[in-house]
């Protein structure tokens, strides 16, 4: 009987929980707005898809438009959340901006596959020198030259238009200090635009967040799109440990390993204006640092560590 007694009791607090629990997420409720940059988006959709199993009640307006725009918004008090793909600038926390990194993605450089030199480009890779002279010293090249074959096609270099961490963090990588000191290639707007114009020349290249290279269920390339292998030892071919490119779960790996270069890896973050005041979006920035970490990986992104998680988390009181 005794053990009976503690077995039914035992049942009764666990159905109370439940009930006590389920009430609390309904009371939640609110407007939570979210704008910026394209390497996020996807994650943060996903994020409020997921939050709002739990919480109905809440209403999320989601956008993409740039880092720039992120940090913009989120500075003016439009937006809750500005989502940035670059390192938050000092002037920018002068402003009051309050950083939360919550994911890891890098930049990626793209071409057409349907370049006829596609098997020679995935074999011998480019050098950062090769890179630099597309987009920084904005060099007219030929697929000849950087490719150290005989073909005089001209290489045709797309670069974004928009205030991009993508483009940053590209920048950087390649020995610039900030977007502006990509001086080659043609500049088209957004993610998706700079994907398109790459998906209509042949002799094309540019760059992109993982998430509009990479189909997240195959794990592959998205159609039409390629990823040139980085010469990291600059010896003039991709050896076995410099290719992980043709799966995103060996990408993934390559990042958290470091093996890819950072930049143009990087975290990211979303960022306010000060102290979070809406209970709605306190909650939520709260839910993305614990379990929301949880569906980082089956999009492509890497879930920072677990001090840097650490770091953000003590930031919410």
């Amino acid at each position: 009987m005794k053990n009976y007694s503690l077995k039914k009791i035992a049942s009764t607090l666990i159905i109370l929980i439940t009930i006590i629990t389920a009430q609390a997420q309904t009371k939640l409720k609110g407007n939570i707005s979210i704008s910026g940059a394209y390497a996020l988006y996807p994650l943060a959709v996903k994020w409020g898809e997921e939050f709002k199993k739990l919480y109905p009640d809440v209403v999320f307006d989601i956008q993409a438009g740039g880092a720039g725009k992120g940090a913009t918004d989120a500075l003016a008090g439009t937006v809750d959340f500005g989502m940035v793909s670059r390192e938050i600038r000092p002037e920018e926390i002068s402003k009051g901006a309050n950083p939360f990194g919550v994911a890891i993605d890098a930049v990626i450089p793209t071409y057409n596959v349907t370049n006829p030199l596609s098997a020679t480009i995935l074999k011998k890779g480019l050098k950062k020198e090769d890179f630099a002279k597309l987009w920084l010293n904005a060099d007219a090249q030929t697929w000849g030259k950087i490719l150290g074959i005989n073909d005089n096609n001209p290489v045709k270099v797309y670069s974004r238009s928009d205030a991009a961490g993508a483009a940053e963090s590209w920048a950087k990588y390649l020995g610039g200090k900030a977007q502006e000191d990509l001086k080659g290639g043609v500049g088209v707007f957004g993610d998706p635009g700079l994907l398109g114009a790459v998906l209509k020349e042949k002799y094309a290249v540019g760059y992109n967040n993982i998430g509009f290279v990479y189909n997240p269920k195959s794990k592959k390339p998205n159609q039409g799109v390629g990823v040139i292998p980085i010469d990291i030892n600059g010896n003039g071919k991709i050896d076995p440990e410099e290719n992980f490119y043709d799966n995103l779960n060996t990408l993934m790996k390559a990042i958290a390993s470091k093996k890819y270069p950072s930049p143009p890896a990087r975290l990211l973050y979303f960022i306010t204006k000060g102290e979070l005041k809406n209970p709605a979006a306190k909650a939520f920035i709260k839910w993305v640092l614990n379990e929301g970490q949880k569906f980082d990986n089956s999009l492509g992104f890497v879930q920072p560590k677990r001090a840097t998680l650490d770091e953000y988390r003590a930031k919410i009181k």
